[in-house]
């Protein structure tokens, strides 16, 4: 009896060591969905990204987070930012209408839309930011 209970103390500590330890960060949590944005939205002919020739960029940001849930989102009338763990997803107009999307990983888009993330999302050339990727914050 006393081995029993042992052996579930043991397992239930364990279990509870390895919840707390994968956090909101495992490897599937919060990576940009970007096999699905190839699949969904077409190749830009002119520029970088892909484009959704219809859809104005809040509907599509709103898709891509639907999709995959961003950790943050900051939305004014020329850009939609998505945050993820390691990227960062642009979703701007196209001047003949619809959307351009646009994934940077995160440094460079910390860098490229620096003007528009303030210091609301941590600075990656910053001591305390930790990046993402396997032991993040760790």
């Amino acid at each position: 009896m006393k081995t029993a209970r042992i052996l579930s103390v043991t397992v239930l500590a364990a279990a509870a060591l390895t919840a707390c330890g994968s956090g909101d960060d495992d490897d599937d949590h919060n990576a940009v969905p970007s096999s699905w944005i190839r699949q969904q939205y077409s190749v830009a002919t002119t520029g970088s990204g892909y484009v959704d020739a219809v859809d104005r960029l809040p509907a599509v940001a709103k898709e891509i987070d639907g999709h995959a849930a961003a950790r943050d989102r900051i939305s004014s009338a020329d850009v939609e930012l998505l945050r993820y763990r390691d990227d960062i997803v642009a979703v701007t107009p196209l001047a003949a209408g619809g959307s351009r999307i646009e994934i940077d990983d995160y440094r460079t888009g910390y860098n490229r839309w620096q003007t528009r993330i303030g210091s609301m999302w941590p600075d990656p050339a910053s001591s305390s930011f930790r990046g993402g990727g396997p032991g993040e914050g760790k």
